[in-house]
């Protein structure tokens, strides 16, 4: 099988449900392998992590946008992500990416710690009582969900009654960033982003009106102190969006990818129920094994580019397959086994670089946290049949995850 096959394979059903056949296959093709002339497949471990760190390297940003397609316009959705730090390059990224990063320190998510910890324990009751006499529950729904949505919207100051809302719309606007080898209707995705821009420039100016300490009320008055070479009121509200999205979605599958994987591996669970098992060595190893990221991309900024001594021209684009790397059988030995005792995992799953996940630490801290609280709560706990797989491939997670939490 070729680079153009495995390429071609990637946007299949099969792959979806299962996309770690075909990336054993793509190893096989060495760590970098061209698929035409401007298009390259990187698989390995070290060449991910190179890409994605190198500056050489960058997003599809408006400008390079309108540089390689002319003045196009694009739909909503990917108009919306084009206004926010996931597709900025330099200096843009950090123009915009300062005032945010400044929020989500290590001290401040260290500091949210026990308001995770209540968080965990409601909803651990809310799973009690809708299992009470052996009922199956959806985790995703129940759990997996609410928990880091929660988290994300007490962080920006969305109020609880909207929180719920948000689950259909995330969603369909992260659609909209999904590996496509055919044209695809975006129009649920567009919805999306002119729904949640329009809901987030109404709680930007709420905190015009009555400024608070929470996040968007922080950007807001940093933006109206500086409005000249800070960030704009449509970045601003993009990078919420953002923020608002990127916050569950990713946090939503790690969960239930790891209760899942939980439920398959008898030893790491008693060992975590233990407390022999680090949760922060498990969590790093569901990262690694069922990433919730599989991909991303870059484009080569100039030219004279290589990786791997395959040459680059500018404008090529090259397709970082994350889900991959973190497999690679050069970097992890027995690289298709879950084996949480294992030395130095360090996925890339929350990226590198430039635009390495600024919300990597919140993320972790509520899956350390959720799993072990999880165990000792419901040490009978099991997985019941009809567990169903989201059909995409760049966040692969669960749509649902029944269980049974025992008595």
């Amino acid at each position: 099988m070729d680079a153009t096959a495995i390429v071609e394979l990637l946007d299949t059903p099969e792959t979806r449900a299962d996309p770690y056949p075909l990336y054993e296959q793509a190893h096989r093709l060495g760590p970098v392998a061209r698929v035409s002339d401007m298009l390259v497949l990187v698989t390995g471990y070290a060449a991910v992590d190179r890409v994605l760190r190198d500056r050489d390297f960058g997003v599809v940003d408006p400008e390079l946008t309108a540089t390689m397609f002319g003045d196009c316009p694009e739909p909503p959705s990917l108009e919306l992500f084009g206004r926010s730090i996931l597709q900025a390059n330099q200096p843009a990224h950090t123009r915009m990416r300062a005032p945010i990063a400044a929020v989500f320190t290590p001290r401040r998510i260290a500091a949210m710690r026990p308001a995770v910890e209540r968080a965990v324990d409601r909803l651990l009751d809310d799973l009690a009582a809708a299992g009470r006499g052996g009922e199956p529950v959806d985790f995703m729904d129940r759990f997996a969900f609410p928990l880091p949505v929660g988290v994300i919207c007490e962080l920006l100051g969305v109020p609880e009654a909207d929180r719920r809302r948000f689950r259909g719309s995330a969603h369909d606007l992260m659609a909209a960033l999904e590996f496509m080898t055919v044209e695809r209707d975006l129009t649920a995705a567009d919805r999306a982003a002119v729904e949640l821009q329009g809901y987030f420039a109404e709680l930007v100016a709420q905190r015009r009106a009555h400024p608070s300490e929470d996040l968007v009320a922080t950007l807001v008055a940093r933006r109206d102190a500086d409005p000249d070479s800070g960030i704009t009121d449509a970045e601003l509200i993009a990078n919420l969006v953002l923020l608002l999205v990127a916050g569950f979605e990713t946090t939503t599958n790690l969960l239930g990818n790891g209760l899942a994987l939980l439920f398959g591996h008898d030893g790491a669970r008693t060992a975590l129920a233990g407390g022999t098992l680090p949760p922060g060595d498990f969590v790093e190893e569901v990262l690694r094994y069922d990433s919730p990221v599989q991909l991303t991309s870059r484009i080569a900024l100039r030219d004279g580019l290589e990786i791997e001594g395959v040459a680059v021209p500018r404008f090529a684009e090259v397709l970082l397959l994350i889900g991959a790397a973190n497999r690679d059988p050069a970097r992890f030995p027995e690289s298709q086994r879950f084996d949480p005792w294992r030395a130095e995992i360090a996925p890339l799953s929350f990226g590198a670089g430039i635009h390495y996940c600024v919300g990597a630490m919140l993320a972790r801290l509520e899956a350390t946290v959720a799993f072990p609280r999880f165990l000792a709560r419901f040490p009978a706990s099991a997985q019941a049949p009809g567990a169903v797989r989201d059909d995409r491939l760049l966040l692969r997670g669960y749509g649902e995850l029944p269980i049974t939490v025992g008595g």
